[in-house]
């Protein structure tokens, strides 16, 4: 067997930090735990703040310090998102503890190239996750937990890449070096284990087995024979839910639209990843905005759905149309927590990347241009037109939506309210009611002057059943400039002096 660990030791801190403006990431930040420090970034640590120190202290060395509780129902969102990027790879996922995911992916190599190929895709596909992943692998799953835990370079290629019965060798030799906290009862007992002089697990090894357990307990050799080799592991395979929820406390009121796409972003991240691992395509999702309170009265949340006429997993497009809808949306009151939530997969996955465009690239940018207008103005703003059956040309079409339900509905309707496309001799430029034309000489006029009949006559005959009767003869002529018109005159009786002839469109 063949497992990968992915240890992200700043989890905790970077959640937090993904909610933060580019300004408030460059100030101190902790993060505080029982009123002690518990982690804290590169700035702070460079004005002495350390873990354990007391929440007086550190604000004493940084007057300027961002301070904010450790959350763990955010930590594990974040490695929940961590997981499901993991499992677009392989089925067999694990958590081996708040900051550890492990992975076997023995039966992967093949699908992805080999070891050193599937490790560049995982690292890719993890990146827009905002983590810094320290990776490992080992023949063991604890054991590549450890080497990840351990820190950069802790890697065990030979034990990997080596003859198999040289495998768990060589991890064996390679760990005899770590330190003994890397073992969960480790921890627990690290003091008793430091002041007995077992620093690593070459010391703890050393000692009567027998001594260890009744001192220690059986916890403390039970997971480094695991993680050595000597026992069988067992597993907790996560499993992905059907339906994506993601939630993000914001840092600060979001009080703009860019404010909220900012938080928006991390979740949308999550929904990548998630339909990676569901070997899907995102066909829809909805953002979900809770307020805070206005005068004491708590206001419903603001619901803002994003339909996507070709699903997609870009998560920059994603972010595109989002920011589109935002523009044109005012925010009740501000917004403290973000909740995003999607149901509509489309199985599949993404269209792979093309040397020259083809026919279905091209599409695929029209689709997308359409998304972004429909985004911007709203859906009913975007409209194509659908043919009808009738003869009348101011009535042969109809609008609706370019995407979305509105399309599939019109597609769907009897073929009585369709028709094929229009004949190639009438214009695509109609005016929205004919226009009168004077006439001299029986002829129609353009700006006052004649047009010379070069086409016709179309008779058209319709309209008895709805009281909007049509008996028109339909001409193609040419006006001075070369330009083509279509005109109409009509058929019925009127009152002396009444207009005959009515421009209808014009040819491009």
């Amino acid at each position: 067997m063949l497992w990968l660990a992915l240890h992200l030791p700043a989890l905790s801190l970077e959640a937090f930090c993904a909610t933060l403006d580019e300004a408030a990431r460059q100030r101190p930040v902790a993060l505080l735990r029982e009123h002690r420090v518990a982690t804290v970034n590169a700035a702070a640590a460079s004005r002495g703040l350390r873990p354990g120190l007391k929440r007086a202290t550190a604000l004493a060395l940084a007057a300027d310090l961002l301070l904010a509780e450790s959350d763990p129902a955010r930590d594990a969102a974040a490695l929940q998102a961590v997981a499901h990027a993991a499992l677009a790879f392989t089925p067999a996922v694990a958590l081996q503890d708040a900051q550890t995911v492990v992975l076997e992916v023995h039966a992967s190599l093949r699908l992805f190239g080999g070891l050193a190929a599937l490790r560049q895709r995982l690292q890719a596909a993890l990146a827009p996750l905002g983590h810094r992943v320290q990776m490992a692998a080992a023949p063991t799953g604890r054991g590549a937990a450890m080497l990840a835990q351990w820190g950069p370079g802790a890697g065990c290629d030979d034990a990997v890449l080596g003859p198999h019965a040289t495998r768990l060798p060589a991890l064996q030799a390679r760990l005899d070096g770590a330190p003994v906290w890397l073992l969960g009862p480790g921890r627990e007992h690290w003091e008793a284990l430091q002041g007995m002089g077992l620093h690593t697990v070459a010391d703890l090894r050393q000692l009567p087995r027998s001594g260890l357990a009744r001192r220690f307990g059986a916890a403390l050799l039970d997971e480094l024979d695991r993680a050595l080799g000597l026992q069988a592991e067992a597993w907790s395979w996560l499993q992905l839910p059907a339906v994506f929820e993601s939630r993000l406390e914001l840092y600060a009121r979001a009080e703009t639209a860019e404010q909220v796409l900012h938080g928006a972003a991390v979740l949308l991240a999550r929904l990548v990843a998630w339909a990676q691992a569901r070997h899907a395509r995102v066909g829809g999702c909805t953002l979900r905005m809770r307020h805070e309170r206005l005068r004491q009265a708590l206001l419903p949340p603001t619901e803002l759905r994003l339909a996507l006429a070709e699903p997609a997993l870009d998560a920059a497009h994603l972010q595109l149309l989002l920011r589109e809808r935002l523009a044109r949306l005012e925010l009740a009151a501000p917004t403290l927590e973000l909740e995003l939530h999607c149901d509509r997969l489309v199985a599949g996955h993404a269209s792979n990347g093309e040397l020259f465009p083809t026919h279905a690239s091209q599409a695929e940018g029209l689709t997308r241009l359409l998304e972004r207008l429909r985004a911007r103005l709203g859906d009913e703003q975007v409209q194509r037109l659908l043919a009808v059956a009738d003869h009348r040309p101011e009535r042969a079409s109809r609008g609706v939506p370019a995407q979305g339900e509105g399309l599939a509905a019109a597609a769907a309707a009897p073929p009585l309210h369709r028709a094929s496309a229009l004949p190639l001799h009438r214009p695509a430029w109609l005016l929205p009611e004919p226009q009168p034309l004077a006439e001299r000489a029986g002829l129609p006029l353009l700006h006052g002057r004649p047009l010379q009949l070069v086409s016709g006559p179309e008779r058209i005959e319709t309209g008895w059943w709805d009281g909007q009767a049509a008996a028109r003869d339909y001409y193609i002529a040419q006006a001075e400039d070369g330009s083509l018109v279509w005109v109409l005159r009509s058929r019925l009786p009127g009152a002396p002096g009444a207009v005959n002839w009515y421009l209808q469109g014009c040819f491009g």
